[in-house]
């Protein structure tokens, strides 16, 4: 017997980039058509190793304030509090709108978080109870590796919920 697939939560995680965008209708598409709560997340990512190189340059409280600073200025750009952040946030903002009018699935919660990408990924699967994930690929050839950054492979592998990997058509 084959069990019933219900999609009730689905996280849509972004790195802002062209085919987190196009992988974005798919995220609309699937909400839609399960009548699902739609999360969006983008993970500023950390580095340890930058960190401790740029703290000879800057006080410690100087470099988290500016961390700080550019996490807000994310978050804002996301819910659409500031356009003037780039093209493809501008873009992001506006498909989610047209996506919400065209039809009538609206983001649930917009996340920005900082940290490792992928930890962040998998702990918001878990604190939100998704149920699907859906991200974008920057699919170059054949070979999985072309086909997919480090985060993605990293969550496929990880995940304990199915994960829909979208590359831009060519």
């Amino acid at each position: 017997m084959i069990p019933k697939i219900v999609v009730k939560n689905i996280l849509y995680a972004t790195d802002l980039s062209e085919s987190a965008l196009y992988a974005f209708a798919h995220a609309i598409s699937l909400a839609d058509t399960y009548g699902a709560k739609l999360t969006l997340l983008h993970v500023l990512s950390e580095t340890p190793a930058l960190d401790s190189r740029i703290i000879g340059y800057v006080t410690r409280s100087q470099w988290e304030a500016i961390k700080e600073r550019n996490l807000d200025e994310a978050r804002q750009a996301l819910i659409g509090k500031q356009k003037e952040h780039g093209a493809v946030r501008e873009v992001l903002n506006l498909f989610s709108e047209n996506a919400k009018a065209e039809s009538g699935v609206e983001t649930d919660q917009v996340l920005v978080r900082r940290g490792h990408p992928v930890e962040e990924i998998l702990a918001q699967i878990k604190e939100g109870g998704h149920d699907l994930v859906v991200m974008g690929t920057r699919g170059q050839g054949t070979l999985v590796d072309a086909m997919m950054g480090d985060t993605v492979r990293r969550v496929l592998r990880r995940s304990a919920v199915p994960v829909l990997t979208v590359r831009i058509p060519e």
